[in-house]
């Protein structure tokens, strides 16, 4: 009885030895299937990006009624049409995409494109606070989740509203107006050979609005389907949660604001990320500022891609215009007055969340004042 149990112990190495290769062979297809499933999840989004596009860019002209109605006919009307869009669609790509297809479709002036980008950076961090609030209400009514998302949204108002003054000055001046780009000729007829007839045949089938409100669905997917195509950038997942652990440089976490921002083409996405690093106590609300600045620059990349693909040299202007706004302001603060500058708005943060009055004054305000601009 004493040699049956040792032989078994003798046995059970040999049976690990012989699944192992199974185990390794499993593990090596794992590594290869995760990268090429992101690169078709990427390829296909970029797809569906280019697509949405055309697709709004030949319902625009059915937005005219509503937009007389709306009396958007100003930078100040658009600028609140732009931010009750992005409250609405809980992001800010697709409204700025819609920003890009109007002026390309000849339904928007150039100022009138640019208040709809700059309203769709004022609407597109409210993701932050509803993602806080849900949070505030699961972990016993921490204030920090809440905090966060007031500390984005202040920040985001701070520095674009005079970010699209001087943008609106820069458009009338034409300062920038010497770095428009046009694509060669030829360099997007691939663009018409692909999308071309599918989107000519849906223009026949779809009656009214229904074009313009299929491209903003499908651009929405293209951000979700290109969400898939990223690394998972959650706290405690990996190497990059530790990294922020250690960020304690404004300079830096305007970097980092700005790198991923640029990786997963959202902005929403990448301020989300700040309400678990922060409950997890990776980020101090100080370091939250200078990455949601950062975030503002970088988040048009999609957007400044679509104007080229669009073809429109002024579109590519007004992009670029409120680029270059935002990245002024953003310095000019970092740079000569950051100290006072943070601890007015973590002051206000902190009186804002203090009391669910308070909260609900702030809420308040941020709808009241897009609608004033509508309504003006």
């Amino acid at each position: 009885m004493n040699g049956v149990p040792g032989r078994k112990a003798l046995e059970r190495p040999a049976v690990e030895l012989e699944a192992a290769p199974g185990r390794a062979s499993r593990r090596g297809a794992a590594r290869v299937a995760i990268p090429a499933t992101r690169a078709a999840a990427a390829t296909a989004g970029i797809l569906l990006f280019i697509f949405g596009l055309q697709v709004l860019k030949t319902g625009a002209r059915a937005l005219v009624p509503v937009l007389d109605g709306l009396s958007v006919s100003g930078p100040a009307n658009a600028v609140g049409f732009g931010w009750l869009l992005a409250y609405a669609a809980m992001s800010g790509s697709p409204v700025a995409a819609i920003g890009v297809t109007l002026l390309a479709g000849g339904v928007l002036t150039p100022a009138e494109s640019f208040g709809i980008i700059g309203g769709s950076r004022l609407g597109a961090s409210f993701i932050v606070l509803a993602v806080g609030f849900v949070l505030y209400l699961a972990r016993r009514r921490n204030p920090d989740s809440l905090a966060i998302g007031v500390i984005a949204l202040l920040t985001t108002f701070t520095t674009q509203g005079p970010a699209i003054l001087l943008g609106l000055v820069s458009l009338h001046y034409g300062w920038l107006d010497r770095f428009q780009f046009t694509p060669p000729p030829g360099m997007l007829d691939w663009v018409d050979a692909l999308y071309g007839d599918p989107v000519r045949w849906l223009d026949r089938q779809l009656p009214g609005g229904g074009m313009f409100g299929l491209g903003v669905l499908v651009l929405l997917g293209s951000f979700a389907v290109f969400d898939r195509a990223l690394p998972q950038l959650e706290a405690g997942s990996s190497s990059f949660d530790r990294l922020l652990h250690r960020m304690r440089s404004r300079w830096f976490m305007f970097f980092i604001g700005g790198v991923v921002t640029s990786m997963t083409m959202s902005v929403s996405i990448s301020l989300t990320l700040l309400v678990p690093l922060s409950l997890k106590g990776y980020l101090k609300r100080e370091q939250v500022l200078p990455y949601v600045m950062g975030a503002n620059i970088t988040t048009f990349i999609d957007t400044l891609a679509g104007a080229l693909i669009l073809g429109g040299a002024a579109a590519f202007t007004v992009v670029l215009t409120e680029m270059v706004s935002v990245a002024a302001v953003s310095l000019v603060i970092l740079t000569l007055a950051y100290g006072p500058y943070a601890r007015a708005i973590l002051r206000l943060a902190h009186h804002v969340t203090r009391s669910e009055r308070h909260l609900g004054l702030f809420l308040a305000a941020i709808v009241a004042v897009p609608l004033i601009l509508v309504l003006l």
